[in-house]
C-alpha cells in the first residue's frame, strides 16, 4: 500500500502510493499510512519528502468502492492538513492524473513537479460530494480564482501545461527530477525552511509560534555557520540547530 525509501546520499525520503490496481485511490487505510510514513520520515531525519504514485496515476481520488463516512473524512482531512503542518518541505511528483483527493494530496505538498501525463481535477459537482474550504481556497491561491471556478463549478480539468502556466504545478518533470530538486532543497537551512513553511501555511492562530520560530532561526548555530562559510568561501553545512 505504501513504499518508503531513502535517497542514497541525501536526506530525501520518497513515499510511493502502491495501490496500482485502484490507480492509487485513497481509502481510510491509505490515508493513515501516508500520514504515518510522513511522520516516520521526519522522525528519521528527512529534510525533504517526495510523494508519488505507483504506475501511471499519481492518485485517482477517493476510492469509489469505499465507504464515504465520518471515519474516512477524518482520516483524509487529518492527513492532508497534517502534511501542511510538517516542518519539512514536501514535493509531489505528479506522475499522472491527480483527480479529486489526488489534487488535494498534491496541494497538501509544498511544491509540485508534473509529468507530461499529469492532470488535475476536483469533480465533486459530477459525483455529488464536497471538499472542505481549505481545498477550494488553496486551489484559488495556487491556480487563480478563474481556474478554481472552472474546476469547482464547471468540473473541468487542467493538463500539465495549463497547471504550469497558472502555478498549480511548479516544474515539469519526472520523479527523478523531483528527487533532484529535493536533494538541492535538503541542503538548505532546516530551521529556515520550517519557519517559511509555517508562515506560508499558517493562520492568525499561529502568530505566537511564528514569532518563536523567527527568533529560533536568528539564534541558531546555522546562522553562524552561514557567516563562517561565506568567509571561508565554501558551501554552508546546516545542522538544523
Amino acid at each position: 500500500m505504501i513504499a518508503t525509501s531513502r535517497d542514497d546520499g541525501s536526506d530525501v525520503v520518497v513515499i510511493e502510493l502502491q495501490r496500482e490496481d485502484r490507480r492509487n485511490a485513497l481509502d481510510l487505510a491509505l490515508c493513515e499510512a501516508i500520514r504515518e510514513a510522513a511522520d516516520a520520515a521526519v522522525a528519521g531525519g528527512a529534510r525533504v519528502i517526495v510523494v508519488t504514485g505507483q504506475g501511471s496515476a499519481f492518485c485517482s481520488g477517493a476510492d469509489l468502492g469505499g465507504v464515504y463516512g465520518p471515519d474516512f473524512l477524518k482520516a483524509l482531512y487529518g492527513m492532508l492538513h497534517h502534511l501542511t503542518r510538517l516542518p519539512v518541505p514536501l514535493i509531489a511528483a505528479v506522475n499522472g492524473p491527480a483527480i479529486g483527493a489526488g489534487t488535494q494530496l498534491a496541494m497538501a505538498c509544498d511544491l509540485r513537479v508534473a509529468a507530461d501525463t499529469a492532470k488535475f481535477a476536483v469533480p465533486t459537482a459530477r459525483n455529488g460530494l464536497a471538499v472542505d474550504a481549505w481545498t477550494i481556497r488553496t486551489l484559488a491561491d495556487l491556480a487563480g480564482a478563474g481556474r478554481a471556478r472552472r474546476l469547482m463549478l464547471a468540473a473541468e480539468s487542467l493538463d500539465r501545461d495549463e497547471a504550469l502556466a497558472c502555478g498549480l504545478a511548479d516544474r515539469a518533470g519526472t520523479l527523478d527530477d523531483a528527487i533532484a530538486w529535493a536533494r538541492e532543497i535538503a541542503t538548505f537551512a532546516p530551521l529556515t525552511l520550517a519557519h517559511n513553511k509555517l508562515v506560508l501555511n499558517g493562520s492568525p492562530d499561529d502568530d505566537a509560534a511564528i514569532e518563536q520560530s523567527f527568533a529560533a532561526v536568528w539564534a541558531s548555530d546555522d546562522v553562524q555557520e552561514a557567516a563562517l562559510a561565506r568567509t571561508e568561501r565554501r558551501a554552508p553545512v546546516f545542522r538544523g540547530r
